[in-house]
């Protein structure tokens, strides 16, 4: 008896001039199909994405989440938040909405968000937190909606931002996105890898604006925070 992997046929290529050719030309659309939506989210931003001292003043900025590791924010959600607070301590927004996953009691980006810009000096009543911001489209619609966000600026890494500022634009809120700058590691390049088909399903909600998994009654969180008094 003989062990061995078992053999693999792989499929011929058309063997005729033609089939080939068209072979080509079908692979050469799928490629271009597949890059629509990312192309849509550069032409929808122009120049709206910048670094933190490009970023124009708003009243509101959003930090999108971005994972938690050991009850913490992960590096990369890190540093949305330092760059919040750089822009805070600037004076290029007033008040920070946070916006995570806080599907279940264990997980709540939200408050770990929080407590790390209050311990990076920004004042709690200058915080404000969406806890069912369960992915981008849900968190722009929510701001809108649920927190009457109507401008802001926009808080991701460079290779997330560009889909923000385009979901947000679609759910009615006027953004400009702050591309915080990374390490190009093993997640950096797969955060970029994952945008070409993240692309894919903003486009769709760019269209069709489905509702957020949860939306919820209006919250008076952000218009309360910008009318109590200044920090100081």
């Amino acid at each position: 008896m003989r062990f061995g992997l078992p053999s693999v046929k792989w499929p011929r290529l058309p063997r005729s001039r033609g089939a080939r050719r068209r072979l080509v030309r079908a692979v050469v659309a799928g490629c271009v199909l597949a890059l629509l939506p990312s192309t849509w989210t550069y032409a929808a931003t122009g120049g709206r994405v910048g670094g933190t001292g490009e970023a124009p003043e708003r009243e509101v900025g959003i930090v999108f989440g971005a994972g938690l590791w050991r009850g913490g924010p992960t590096p990369y959600l890190a540093r949305r938040l330092d760059a919040a607070a750089e822009l805070y301590r600037a004076g290029k927004i007033r008040v920070v909405l946070v916006t995570g996953d806080n599907s279940r009691e264990e997980y709540d980006e939200p408050d770990a968000m929080r407590t790390y810009l209050v311990r990076h000096g920004v004042p709690a009543g200058h915080i404000v937190s969406d806890y069912a911001g369960f992915d981008t489209w849900d968190s722009c619609v929510r701001a809108k909606k649920i927190f009457g966000v109507d401008r802001a600026v926009l808080i991701s890494q460079a290779f997330h931002i560009r889909r923000a500022v385009a979901l947000c634009d679609a759910a009615g809120v006027e953004g400009f996105g702050v591309g915080v700058d990374d390490v190009h590691d093993a997640t950096w390049y797969y955060g970029g890898a994952r945008e070409v088909f993240a692309a894919g399903k903003a486009a769709l909600d760019a269209a069709f604006r489905p509702d957020p998994r949860f939306l919820g009654a209006r919250e008076p969180g952000v218009s309360e925070a910008l009318a109590g008094p200044p920090a100081r």
